[in-house]
């Protein structure tokens, strides 16, 4: 009896583990990282950054480019990459404008439109991913490109301007109990695109295709379905964003949205280490833009030169996949 109590005091007691420092890092790392820039730039700005009229910028300076990074967030659930994001948010705002210009559309008719040519683009990287088994950075690379040339058809190279841009206008300058109007847009569609992620069978669909897509594929899910209605929600966001983007100074030019790609792939990576083991979700997707406004809101208020929005966005980035990465490998072991 004295021989066995013995023996099993020597086996390790897994039940109950140490605090794990990695894991803890690993999902409230991101809020810890925002807590600490918010905590540093009160402190270096205090008589500017923490008040309520910097707060409500710093979101509506997140909403356009928190529409288009959830958007991507579907893809990227889904083990997918679409770089073409950028490219299509310009299409649609240089669209939009020639709608409205040239058609005589009007802006609910334009938004329509443009939502419609957001689909299609997503639909076709879909396709060529799919059924054409063509790797996702190769197809949305191409396709993006292909977005480049038909928007210098529309446009011919040159901006495209409203003439009475004003009720145009209103759409990014209107506000709502002091709030602005892309402000209640984002949390729309962060609310419509956490309830279809989280609560439809589409969403845990894309959630399956994108843990294992063998296992999806056996337990009778259309994968490639599934990845094609990611793309196409990856675009329509993208098209959405362009449109408000437009409606900012009434007009569109070329590469408007190119900023929005390295942006919204910090995000997304660096949400997937709020509150998961490296899953990307709408809720981490959110903090990761909101991190990046407030980096790029503190760096112009405490004055740094411009360089250093390009320093904060690349180490967030390199960050955001390391952690994001090394979390999903200890929760696979």
């Amino acid at each position: 009896m004295s021989a066995t109590t013995t023996v099993t005091s020597d086996v390790p007691d897994n039940d109950s583990p140490g605090f794990d420092y990695f894991d803890w890092f690993g999902r409230y790392g991101a809020l810890v990282v925002l807590a600490l820039l918010v905590t540093v730039a009160s402190a270096a700005a205090p008589e500017t950054f923490p008040t309520l009229d910097n707060a409500i910028n710093v979101l509506n300076q997140s909403a356009l480019a928190a529409i288009i990074a959830m958007g991507l967030t579907f893809v990227l659930v889904t083990g997918e990459f679409d770089l073409g994001i950028g490219n299509a948010a310009s299409l649609a705002g240089v669209a939009a404008c020639a709608l409205m210009v040239d058609a005589g559309f009007g802006i609910v008719a334009a938004l329509l439109s443009v939502l419609v040519l957001g689909a299609a683009i997503g639909i076709v990287n879909g396709f060529i991913v799919t059924f054409m088994n063509v790797s996702a950075l190769v197809a949305t690379l191409g396709t993006g490109t292909v977005v480049i040339g038909v928007n210098y058809v529309i446009s011919d190279g040159t901006p495209v301007a409203l003439q009475d841009p004003d009720t145009f206008l209103d759409i990014t300058f209107g506000r709502l109990f002091g709030v602005p109007y892309p402000v209640y847009v984002m949390v729309l569609v962060a609310a419509v695109l956490w309830w279809l992620l989280n609560r439809t069978v589409l969403g845990q669909a894309m959630q399956a295709v994108g843990g294992n897509r063998v296992a999806a594929e056996l337990s009778g899910i259309r994968v490639d379905r599934v990845r094609i209605i990611a793309f196409a929600v990856c675009s329509m966001c993208a098209g959405l964003t362009g449109f408000l983007l437009a409606s900012r100074t009434g007009s569109a030019t070329l590469a408007a949205g190119d900023p929005y790609l390295l942006s919204s792939f910090a995000a997304a990576f660096f949400g997937s280490a709020v509150l998961r083991d490296g899953q990307f979700h709408i809720v981490g997707t959110l903090v990761g833009v909101i991190t990046v406004s407030v980096g790029f809101n503190a760096i112009a208020l405490i004055g740094l030169a411009t360089y250093s929005q390009y320093l904060f966005q690349g180490i967030l980035l390199i960050v955001g996949v390391g952690v994001g990465s090394l979390a999903r490998l200890r929760a696979a072991a």
